[in-house]
């Protein structure tokens, strides 16, 4: 299915009783970028109390990968916040770091798990995101002429090859939407092309 990601970085400000709730949202592709992106939230504001934050790698419905950070904030009550808007959202590949500076006022656990879905959701809302296409990996070996036609296939699909190798035979490595895995493999069927999903 295609989903959509970020395609910029955007913050939001929301405020509850005096605290201030800086929301930052971009698309990240791996827990590197995420571990990179909180470092520089970390450098942007090294004076706020807090830095929660939430991930989604692969789409927003069935993720490959999820993550989440109260960053000192009571068990449950500023990442998972996050976690769920994220969840519930429209978005893939993406991170959103809540930076909180707090005002004096203590907003309990219920407080703060509205505050941080708020700044989430805000900016959720307010993100440039364009629609992209879930794709899937997968290995096909065979004669030297099943290359030209896995690659003919592959440019009237939106596919790519990633990876060549040559041997006694020809092993390619393919990324294409997941919707074409059945014409994938009725293709290399037809032309004795080993097939392997990659996970």
């Amino acid at each position: 299915m295609p989903y959509a990601v970020v395609t910029g970085t955007t913050e939001c400000e929301h405020v509850e009783k005096k605290s201030r709730f800086i929301a930052r949202i971009q698309a990240v592709s791996s827990r590197d970028d995420v571990n990179l992106a909180v470092a520089r939230a970390r450098a942007d504001y090294p004076d706020a109390r807090h830095h929660c934050w939430a991930y989604l790698l692969g789409q927003p419905r069935d993720a490959r990968s999820a993550g989440m950070n109260d960053d000192g904030e009571p068990a449950g009550t500023a990442g998972k916040p996050i976690l769920n808007v994220l969840q519930h959202g429209h978005l893939g590949d993406v991170l959103v770091i809540v930076v909180r500076y707090f005002g004096g006022v203590k907003l309990g656990a219920g407080g703060l798990v509205r505050a941080y879905s708020a700044a989430a959701q805000q900016a959720l809302d307010a993100a440039p995101c364009a629609r992209v296409q879930a794709m899937t990996a997968w290995r096909a070996e065979g004669d030297f002429a099943c290359e030209q036609v896995l690659r003919h296939w592959l440019a009237g699909q939106g596919g790519e090859v990633s990876a060549v190798a040559y041997s006694n035979t020809v092993r390619l490595e393919l990324r294409i939407p997941e919707a074409s895995g059945a014409e994938l493999a009725a293709l290399c069927a037809a032309h004795r092309i080993a097939l392997a999903e990659l996970l």
